[in-house]
């Protein structure tokens, strides 16, 4: 053990404490001596330890929550120090089971407290290696991916965040469309300007024109001062319209209007005011197939529509659910009990083969749930609310599975290339004419979304 591994000790000083502490640094430990949580803390702050250890106390039963928030923050493993007659007390029974790697009951066997140590800082060194190793390679405002479909989107956005034309982002609900659009600003000339989201589909149809435009004193009842519009207040920076294809045609007339000529006109106002801000809009709708039906303007769609960017959904992505999942646990680790360490292998793999139908959002649900409702040390599939599909009794031969990988792959290639066949052609490796081939020998219909494989995980 190297000389300057640092410990935590917590405990009021005395002749006692000195001397278990001469004694350990014969062992190889430096010895970081804290007399209460605050002053154990700051230390922690300060330096980084490998190891903790707390003597516990009859009258120590009361701080227990304070306890157990400085080692959930502390991220190294502890060992308690108790005297026997604290073994009657339930609470700190409790503390022991679940914040602790080990406890020693004293009289103090130093031998074992270092190799009790020795363990400790092994487990938190395992832990660091698994992380780092976890850790996704790239993450845009925790837009989180590893898979080459979503290097493609990092790489889109950076592309598009240098220039200033309307960019389309578009997605299934849940999928991180927002988070893309955040992405965007932060990494264009704008910044260090507003950036302003508003969920269309979220305002009531009779106050969005208002909240878009803003509106003077008077202009209506209940106007009882000037209010600024969203685009107004976005100004010099980024204005995000989500779920675009949710807006009235009316408003569709008057954004039209916005994005040709630059100026918006309050309620109520007389005079036309000028606003310099990039928009960027998404939505879940076919805006396709909403313009055919005369629900969308066309021109609002080309004036939109100049940059894209297309977020896949999580099915399509199914190496990052691992990455994510773990990535969510560590953002929200505040929430959860100490006791919970992660995820159990059956818990990751029913993970993956969930359909997963509200993409992100969903999997955040999950997870989150999942760490307060767990009262083991993983988590289960019960926890996040995945249970094991019941097997089939369908025997599935070596060529059903392959025709059905095969065309499940060609289902998703097209998908994500908008039914162009050179483009899913060239992702895929193959000619054109095999793509069409393999297109013909599985029916598939490329002008619209087939069905997964009714034996593959969905």
């Amino acid at each position: 053990m190297e000389k300057d591994t640092a410990l935590l000790l917590i405990d009021s000083v005395s002749d006692d404490r000195q001397r278990f502490i001469e004694r350990m640094a014969g062992k190889g430990w430096h010895i970081n001596l804290a007399e209460s949580l605050e002053a154990a803390q700051s230390l922690l702050n300060e330096t980084e330890h490998e190891a903790g250890i707390c003597f516990l106390h009859h009258d120590q039963a009361n701080e227990l929550k304070n306890i157990e928030k400085l080692i959930a923050r502390s991220r190294m493993e502890w060992i308690a120090m108790v005297r026997e007659s604290v073994l009657d007390d339930p609470w700190i029974c409790k503390a022991l089971g679940s914040l602790f790697m080990a406890y020693q009951a004293e009289p103090i066997d130093i031998e074992q407290v270092d190799c009790l140590l020795r363990h400790a800082v092994a487990m938190k060194r395992l832990r660091k290696e698994e992380a780092a190793s976890k850790r996704p390679r790239e993450t845009e405002f925790d837009m989180v991916g590893t898979v080459p479909v979503m290097q493609k989107v990092f790489d889109t956005i950076r592309r598009v965040a240098s220039v200033e034309a309307p960019v389309f982002i578009s997605g299934e609900s849940g999928t991180g469309k927002e988070l893309a659009a955040r992405a965007i600003h932060e990494r264009s000339r704008r910044a260090t300007a507003p950036f302003v989201a508003v969920n269309c589909g979220a305002l009531p149809s009779n106050l969005i024109q208002s909240e878009l435009f803003g509106h003077e004193k008077g202009a209506f009842t209940g106007a009882n001062q000037r209010k600024i519009g969203q685009i107004e207040a976005a100004s010099g920076g980024t204005l995000f319209l989500d779920e675009i294809g949710d807006l009235s045609l009316e408003l569709q007339v008057n954004l039209l209007r916005f994005l040709e000529e630059k100026t918006i006109q309050r309620i109520g106002a007389l005079e036309e005011v000028h606003v310099d801000v990039r928009v960027l809009s998404a939505t879940h709708v076919d805006l396709t197939k909403a313009i055919e039906e005369g629900r969308f303007r066309e021109d609002l769609y080309h004036r939109l529509n100049v940059l894209q960017v297309a977020i896949p959904p999580l099915r399509e992505r199914q190496e990052d659910i691992e990455i994510l999942a773990r990535f969510f646990f560590d953002k929200f680790a505040e929430e959860k009990s100490l006791k919970v360490q992660g995820f159990s292998q059956d818990a990751l793999v029913l993970m993956q083969q969930h359909h997963w139908p509200g993409n992100i959002r969903e999997l955040i649900n999950r997870v989150r749930r999942a760490m307060v409702m767990c009262e083991q040390r993983l988590i289960k599939p019960s926890d996040l609310g995945l249970e094991r599909r019941a097997s089939s009794r369908h025997v599935v031969t070596l060529e059903e599975a392959r025709n059905c990988a095969e065309r499940d792959a060609l289902r998703q290639a097209l998908g994500r290339n908008r039914q162009k066949v050179k483009q899913a052609a060239e992702e895929l490796g193959v000619s054109r004419v095999t793509l069409y081939r393999l297109i013909e020998k599985h029916g598939l219909d490329r002008t619209t979304e087939e069905t997964a494989c009714p034996f593959t995980s969905a």
